[in-house]
This record gives structure tokens, sequence and C-alpha cells, in this order.
């Protein structure tokens, strides 16, 4: 128990140091006024609709949240590992009795709370800009949002696994062609069984390819098909045993990149 209780501990302080860092950015502050800027502007679009402001700015609000976030997951996935390394503040936590995989576990739990309060903090906003057009925020858009965090999760888990053995830019670069590629899975699982490549070896690997990448449309689906059925937050939308189902799915991919991550990162030399 004292083990268990002494990791605990370790990676409860690493965490809690990268979400005072976080949140000490300003370009976080930056991205997040312009997810409010783009809320303000669906009440001008709203107007410009018949009888549809809520609509409009329920899917603005979700849309905003959802791509900001995915900047945000990017860019703090990508850079504060890096960070360590550059200014050599690394070096001096290593050392101590603190494990690699302690070390990243932290980070990562760091990362996690900060994307949980700016999800939250822009949820409220959506809440606030939602009410102000006399409309309801509904259990469907909650579901929606809990889903677009559990994808900013498993977006910067991916993220640290390329940042523990590449540069910022390139992991950037990787985590958002695969985020692109997850967004995008049943329009590859289509080409892959289409007339071209259906039965082919191509289409196998394809199929393969899209089974193995993390699928991230499945977090983003309203006003998409699942299973031959149209989701909407503003008719019929999934329930919460799908968000659970989904919720194990992201932790457990999470898991591995995260498990990926410390193997790398403990074989890289930090001399």
């Amino acid at each position: 128990m004292n083990a268990v209780a002494g990791v605990a501990g370790r990676v409860w302080a690493i965490g809690l140091n990268t979400y005072r860092e976080a949140v000490r950015n300003r370009v976080l502050y930056v991205l997040l006024m312009f997810v409010l800027v783009l809320m303000a502007f669906s009440l001008v679009l709203g107007q410009l609709s018949l009888h549809e402001e809520v609509r409009v700015i329920k899917d603005l609000g979700l849309a905003g949240i959802s791509f900001f976030g995915v900047v945000i997951s990017l860019f703090l996935g990508v850079n504060l590992l890096s960070k360590e390394l550059d200014r050599k503040t690394v070096y001096f936590v290593i050392p101590k009795p603190l494990m690699r995989w302690e070390f990243l576990l932290g980070k990562y739990v760091g990362l996690g709370a900060t994307l949980t309060m700016l999800v939250v903090t822009m949820s409220v906003a959506l809440w606030a800009f939602v009410g102000f057009q006399e409309g309801h925020h509904g259990v469907a858009l909650l579901r929606a949002e809990v889903l677009v965090l559990l994808e900013l999760l498993l977006l910067t888990a991916v993220a640290m696994l390329f940042s523990s053995f590449s540069s910022p830019y390139l992991s950037a670069m990787f985590t958002g062609a695969l985020w692109v590629i997850g967004r995008n899975r049943p329009e590859l699982v289509a080409f892959a069984t289409g007339k071209k490549l259906g039965g082919t070896g191509s289409g196998r690997i394809l199929e393969l390819v899209s089974d193995v990448l993390p699928d991230f449309h499945a977090f983003y689906i309203s006003g998409a098909d699942l299973g031959g059925q149209t989701v909407s937050i503003h008719e019929s939308f999934v329930s919460w045993g799908y968000v659970a189902s989904v919720a194990v799915y992201a932790i457990a991919y999470a898991a591995a990149c995260l498990l990926g991550a410390a193997l790398l990162f403990a074989r890289r030399d930090l001399t």
C-alpha cells in the first residue's frame, strides 16, 4: 500500500505541476476567446435563419468546442514534453526517485485535467448562449460534449505517444493525420469494401488499417449516420450506454498509447 501511495503521490505532483503550467499558457486563452467569439457569431447567424436560432447556436457551439479542443489538445500534447527536454527541467526530475513512466503518466493526468477544465468552461458558455435565446441545453448536447472530451483525452494520448520519440513538428503532423483519418473512418471503410477494392489485398489492408487506427468518428457523431440511423443532438441521439462504451474504448486505446509512450521514453537518451 505504501508503494502504491508513493506512486500516486508522485504522479499527482507531476500532474498538478503540469496543470498549473498549462493554465498559465496564454495561447489557451486566445483559443478559448476564439470559441466564445464563434458562439457569439452564431447569435448573428441565428437571426438570419427562420426559427432556427437555437439549432444554429448548438451546432456552431459544439463544432467550435470540438475543433478548438482538438487544436488545444494537439498543442499541449506535443509541446509540454518537448519543453521539459528543451529547458532541461526533466533532467532534474528524472534522477530523483521517479520512474519515467510515472513522469509521463503525471503529464497526461495534468493535461487531462486541463482539457476537462476547458471543455467544461466552453460548455457552460454554450449553455449561457443557448439560454440567451430561450433555448434548452438538453441532455443530448451534454452527451455530445462528454464525447468531445473523451475524444480530446484520446487525442492527447496519441500526441504523447509520438512526442515521446519525435520532434514537436513531426508529432503534430502524425497526430493530426491520424485524427483526420479517424474522423473519416466510415468513408475509409466504404472505400476499402467498395467495388474497386472490395475483396482485394489493398482493400483488406485498408480495412485492417481502419481497425487499428483510433476511431475518432465515434466521438463526434451529431448529424452522422450510425447503424443506418441519422443521429442528431436536436432529435434522436445516442444513449448513455453508447457514451459508456465509447469511454471504455477511449480508455483502453489511450492506455495502450501511454504504455507505448512509456516504453519508448524509457529508451530515450536524456544525456
